[in-house]
């Protein structure tokens, strides 16, 4: 993963046939705003969607978040859907119900002929997977690794917890959800989530401690089904000024101990090794200072 690519704390989920949503995204404070043509579109408005996705897309960015797209997963709407979406104002796909890296792969190869086609640069156009049945559980290390165009993965907890015959609860959750962080972070790709059920929108002191809890697991950001999720997430996935503080104040003792010769320190009562120092790297890339 490089220093430039963008880390998304919210992503909100906004029906991409609905203008008055279309409309207000950008007041929402979201990192990003996924036009949704997958489950929140009937059939019979997917076409219509699919016909102002492209303004849709620039309505969306308008205040400077990023603009992303979740296709659908069966063979024939998809590749309209692909049709619909790569563009410049595009940056990125979620790919729903992901099941194989072969599926990664081809949606990969089809996405590379359509920005050839639309003059785009050569991965202009990233990828995120939704895991969504427990059947794919040991096949995501090769998923997260199946494409330079991949950005993250997420569960889908509530389609993964029918699949798995549970409730989707925050204790039924974390051991997936940690296998999805643990193959993320072997292929370099971001972990977006959280050990709970997405649905949770009216009890934000809850949502909170979830996003809490998945910020200590592991992950940078979650998607968002309402916009009263947005602030939560931005607020637990952006360290806080003590942490950023910290974290520098860390990095610029350990570039004075190298310069010195030394690999371990001592810093505020606490013994510094590599280890602690690329924690505090990661929490200023996250704040946006690496």
């Amino acid at each position: 993963m490089t220093e430039s690519v963008r880390i998304w704390r919210s992503m909100l989920f906004v029906p991409a046939h609905v203008g008055k949503y279309v409309a207000a995204a950008h007041t929402r404070g979201a990192d990003a705003n996924i036009l949704d043509l997958e489950d929140s579109v009937p059939l019979a408005q997917k076409a219509a969607a699919r016909s102002i996705l492209r303004d849709a897309a620039a309505t969306v960015s308008q205040a400077g978040a990023d603009a992303l797209v979740r296709v659908n997963a069966d063979d024939g709407a998809l590749e309209q859907d692909l049709r619909a979406a790569v563009c410049g104002t595009v940056r990125a796909l979620m790919l729903p119900k992901v099941e194989t890296a072969a599926r990664v792969r081809a949606i990969d190869a089809r996405v590379s002929e359509l920005e050839r086609e639309r003059g785009l640069d050569e991965g202009h156009t990233r990828l995120i997977a939704q895991i969504e049945d427990v059947r794919t559980l040991p096949a995501m290390d090769e998923i997260a690794g199946s494409s330079s165009r991949m950005h993250g993965m997420i569960l889908g907890s509530e389609d993964f917890s029918v699949s798995v015959g549970m409730e989707p609860t925050a204790e039924a959750l974390y051991l997936p959800n940690q296998q999805l962080v643990f193959a993320c972070r072997r292929a370099g790709i971001l972990p977006f989530g959280f050990p709970g059920s997405i649905s949770l929108f009216r009890d934000l002191d809850e949502l909170r401690r979830l996003v809490r809890r998945a910020r200590e697991m592991g992950f940078v950001g979650s998607y968002a089904i309402h916009p009263d999720q947005v602030a939560v997430m931005n607020d637990e996935f952006q360290p806080s000024v003590e942490a950023v503080e910290h974290a520098t104040a860390l990095v610029a003792e350990h570039e004075r101990q190298m310069a010195a010769g030394r690999g371990a320190f001592e810093f505020r009562g606490s013994m510094v090794d590599p280890p602690v120092v690329a924690r505090a790297q990661e929490v200023l890339r996250r704040a946006g200072r690496r």
